[in-house]
């Protein structure tokens, strides 16, 4: 079984939901994508060189950018169906290096990192690789130290598994350190680092984070905002079979105050967040279409709809950058994997074209990178990745 895999079965209740109704009606100031014409931008490719170690197949699941800095992330598979951790980081997004990777751990030797985020023209990472008795993902976080080597954090095996592990989600970087979001058995939880990145606290059953009375939590994504944290999910109200979007913010990770977005019949959840010219939006399913919803000065509104599933896969939102004015979300619907654009913070959408097409499935999937007017994509086809750049899209 796959990590990407067992990250995502919570995701599988999620389309068997989803698959039960059809696009949702416009509320409020929403409006949904007519069948506009696809941008086309001019992707232009660009090298990975090999990682060392031996012969593989090169996997990319994520990619960052900060300060000057690009980073790409995955690792290798080789011909027997190992595993291990490979990085690359560019200084000019165009020419990129490998990064030395310093595994100190049985399972940290076999990782693939999946997750990755950056301050200060620094990384860290989360990795993971399915092993043990019951298969479960055995999750490691990584750091950049001084001489530029990403090195494995130590932590016992409670931190991220143990009898109330579910998953661990997203890493997310910004002022007061890093933030991971995932989720217990008690619903949400957060893990909350310093700036070195070097030891991660489990934040479990925290009140309004976690599921209680109201209803049973999940979250997805985070971001560091002015005031300290966002992150984005959704609600399973008690008595319901349908969850609502729901937003969580915190000074500092470890306290938290939840806000339950209105929602209707169909399956709603936030799965994916970025701030817009410093204003939060966040992606994720409304019924049998994607959805955005954004922050105002009266409380978050759903805005703009796109796409709708498609095909016999768990849908999803992989990814969502902001810069140069626009939003770009790759997203899965079920069948193939695609690239939308939209110009109003997440009012209308675009579909852009890919350079490569990437079919739904296990160890597929399409990351970008956003930076002032030029886009990056990585993507892996599950035979093949690659990485490719063009300017902006247009929405």
């Amino acid at each position: 079984m796959s990590v990407r895999r067992v990250f995502a079965v919570c995701g599988v209740f999620a389309l068997v939901l989803a698959g039960c109704d059809g696009p949702a009606p416009p509320r409020g100031g929403e409006s949904t994508t007519v069948a506009a014409p696809a941008s086309r931008p001019d992707w232009q490719s660009l090298t990975l060189p090999a990682p060392p170690g031996g012969a593989g197949r090169a996997v990319v699941r994520d990619a960052a950018s900060c300060a000057g800095r690009w980073f790409v992330a995955g690792g290798v598979v080789d011909a027997q169906g190992g595993t291990r951790p490979a990085a690359w980081t560019s200084v000019d997004g165009t020419t990129w290096t490998v990064v030395e990777v310093r595994a100190d751990s049985f399972y940290g030797r076999q990782n693939v990192f999946l997750s990755v985020a950056c301050r200060d023209g620094k990384a860290a990472l989360i990795g993971a690789k399915v092993g043990g008795a019951h298969g479960y993902p055995r999750v490691s976080t990584w750091r950049q130290v001084a001489d530029g080597a990403l090195v494995e954090v130590q932590a016992s095996f409670e931190t991220y598994g143990g009898p109330t592990a579910v998953n661990v989600s997203r890493l997310a970087a910004g002022p007061p350190g890093w933030l991971i979001v995932g989720n217990r058995s008690a619903g949400a939880a957060s893990w909350v680092s310093s700036p070195a990145a070097a030891e991660f606290a489990l934040v479990e059953g925290a009140p309004e984070l976690a599921s209680d009375a109201v209803g049973v939590t999940w979250a997805f994504d985070a971001v560091a905002t002015s005031s300290g944290w966002l992150a984005v999910g959704g609600l399973l109200p008690a008595g319901r079979i349908d969850r609502d979007p729901a937003v969580w913010s915190s000074p500092d990770g470890r306290s938290w105050r939840r806000t339950v977005l209105p929602g209707g019949s169909e399956y709603e959840e936030l799965q994916r967040v970025v701030l817009a010219d410093g204003v939060p939006v966040a992606v994720g399913l409304r019924g049998g279409t994607f959805g955005a919803w954004r922050q105002e000065a009266a409380g978050w509104v759903a805005v703009g709809a796109f796409g709708r599933r498609a095909g016999a896969g768990v849908p999803g939102v992989g990814s969502l950058v902001s810069s140069g004015g626009r939003l770009v979300a790759a997203v899965t619907d079920g069948a193939r994997h695609s690239v939308w654009v939209s110009a109003d913070r997440g009012g209308s959408w675009r579909e852009a074209t890919m350079p490569l097409d990437v079919p739904a499935g296990a160890d597929r999937d399409v990351t970008l990178v956003a930076v002032g007017d030029r886009l990056w994509l990585a993507a892996d086809d599950g035979t093949r990745a690659g990485l490719w750049w063009a300017a902006g899209p247009g929405a």
